[in-house]
């Protein structure tokens, strides 16, 4: 069974959101932008609020952030309204948005030096999350809106983002932010092991 929906802010939120980004896919497919292209923009956002936060601006560096991740969810919304959604759309979304938390923690190593161990478990265990995700999605059959299996868990998109900006904007507690977001990003792991088992062990 597909367990989309059953897990916290991405799916809870989804429905309190999704006239805000409609609209906003609507508007940019009348402005002639395709979501491959929307899905690049938000690259290049995280990118560049990554570079933000290096240079220690770091309240317009988090906004552009959530705004890379909020053309995230745009991009897939047009794809469903023109029913476009194509193998290497999906591809593009999940990649690049790996590529922006790794900008994010990345950067926060090389600014803080003495958390580089807990920004390498916290990249292992994000490596091992979509890990499991991926290979689910690549084994099973996918009965839900997205153009792949979306198992949903503890800590999602939206989650990450809250991390990561707390990560940013608190120094203060950024090790502890680290712990929690790690843990947090493990027992995810767990969830879609276990549903895996009953997806794929059949």
């Amino acid at each position: 069974m597909n367990k989309e929906g059953d897990n916290m802010l991405d799916t809870y939120g989804r429905k309190y959101v999704n006239p805000i980004i409609n609209t906003f896919a609507k508007i940019l497919l009348k402005c002639r932008c395709t979501p491959n292209c929307v899905t690049t923009i938000s690259l290049i956002l995280g990118i560049v609020s990554a570079l933000l936060i290096y240079w220690d601006i770091t309240i317009p560096g988090v906004i552009i952030l959530w705004i890379s991740g909020f053309l995230d969810s745009v991009d897939g919304a047009m794809a469903r309204i023109i029913k476009k959604s194509t193998s290497w759309g999906t591809l593009m979304d999940i990649t690049f948005d790996r590529v922006v938390e790794m900008a994010v923690i990345i950067t926060l190593a090389i600014k803080y030096p003495n958390s580089q161990l807990l920004f390498c478990f916290l990249l292992c265990s994000i490596i091992l999350s979509m890990t499991i995700f991926l290979t689910v999605g690549a084994l099973s059959h996918n009965n839900g809106i997205k153009s792949f299996r979306y198992q949903a868990g503890l800590t999602e998109r939206t989650e990450g983002f809250l991390f990561l900006s707390g990560m940013v904007l608190f120094s203060g507690v950024r090790d502890g932010i680290s712990i929690l977001f790690t843990i947090a990003i493990i027992i995810t792991a767990l969830q879609r092991m276990l549903e895996a088992k009953r997806i794929l062990d059949k």
